[in-house]
């Protein structure tokens, strides 16, 4: 308990002077909070209005893409074909502001690199930079918005101790393989030129993104913004999709996550184990419908083999099914047939 919580209460002596007291005293923690920059984490703002952001809200707008959201309805050539049906929204949220709120040659850079990093890599270390970027742009992106953590590492891995991964690669073993020393180096640039305020004009203030292969509900809901290389870029809808509504602020921590990776080792290989298939069991009676078409006797399948017999389709060798060599006619019958061809 502080001194200033056992003080006798002083005598009030008028009103405007305690009014006078307690404007100073606001005024002078207002002061502290901008002077050691703890007014953006106390005072952060979520929306467009810079309104403070209601975990109602919040909830909402993060179940835009999660739960029955998620759902994959398709996959390969079809989701491809469908995805390509969806229309683009024509409007990419506006410019995004360059993100230089991490001070380089810290830390909390480095992690915030290598966090950064991996997400490029893993996600899109094959495409173009122009898709490498686009990827750096939604990971920073998420950072300054309300409804996802705020800060890099905590972006890339949210969800790694939980049911789902916002970022694939985190959770599907990808982080087991060694990288490609070139993709790797190629994507360390990219997360350090967008570190450095580098932004992708391109997915504008972009929040989502998935393969053009796969086809989740949440594609038919979220405004479309492009498609680059194999991934397709949306942001959130209204005003919480617009860049004006990238107002929250660096939380100063980096850290990446104690995973177990001998754990996840363990748990990949129990899920891709290889399940023996069991033998089929034979039922007597006919295991294909005869067709009218093979104009064959009831009991004959037209060539279609019934795998519940006891028998199965034989080719005799060759040699055994060579035909016999024709008999050369006697003398006297070579005259007979010459005589009746004449």
């Amino acid at each position: 308990m502080s001194e200033l919580a056992i003080q006798p209460s002083a005598p009030i002596e008028s009103s405007g002077r305690v009014r006078r007291a307690v404007l100073g005293v606001a005024a002078a923690a207002a002061v502290f909070l901008l002077v050691t920059g703890l007014a953006g984490h106390v005072f952060r703002q979520g929306s467009a209005q810079d309104a403070p952001v209601q975990a109602p809200e919040i909830a909402r707008l993060q179940m835009l893409t999660e739960g029955a959201q998620a759902d994959i309805l398709g996959n390969g050539a079809d989701a491809a074909q469908r995805n390509k049906l969806i229309p683009v929204s024509g409007y990419s949220g506006g410019a995004v502001a360059p993100f230089r709120a991490i001070a380089p040659d810290t830390s909390a850079y480095d992690i915030a690199r290598k966090c950064l990093t991996q997400a490029i890599y893993y996600e899109a270390g094959n495409q173009s930079v122009e898709g490498k970027r686009a990827v750096a742009q939604v990971v920073l992106n998420r950072v300054r918005h309300p409804a996802y953590p705020h800060s890099v590492c905590g972006v890339v891995y949210e969800g790694w101790n939980g049911r789902t991964c916002q970022f694939t690669f985190v959770c599907d073993g990808s982080l087991l393989r060694a990288p490609v020393p070139a993709l790797w180096r190629e994507s360390e640039e990219v997360a350090a030129e967008a570190l450095d305020g580098q932004t992708e004009k391109a997915v504008g203030s972009a929040t989502n993104y998935h393969a053009d292969y796969v086809l989740p509900r949440w594609a038919f809901t979220l405004p479309k913004i492009t498609q680059l290389g194999a991934h397709i870029f949306y942001r959130l809808p209204g005003r919480w999709g617009s860049a004006e509504a990238l107002t929250a602020r660096w939380d100063g921590h980096e850290a990446i996550p104690n995973i177990d990776y001998q754990g996840l080792r363990e748990r990949l290989a129990a899920e891709t184990q290889e399940i023996q298939p069991a033998t089929p069991q034979l039922v007597p009676g006919l295991t294909v419908t005869p067709l009218i078409s093979d104009r064959h006797a009831p009991d004959d399948v037209g060539g279609r083999i019934d795998t519940t017999k006891p028998w199965r389709l034989s080719i005799p060798i060759p040699v055994s099914a060579r035909p016999a060599p024709a008999v050369q006619p006697a003398g006297d019958e070579i005259g007979k047939v010459q005589g009746e061809q004449s």
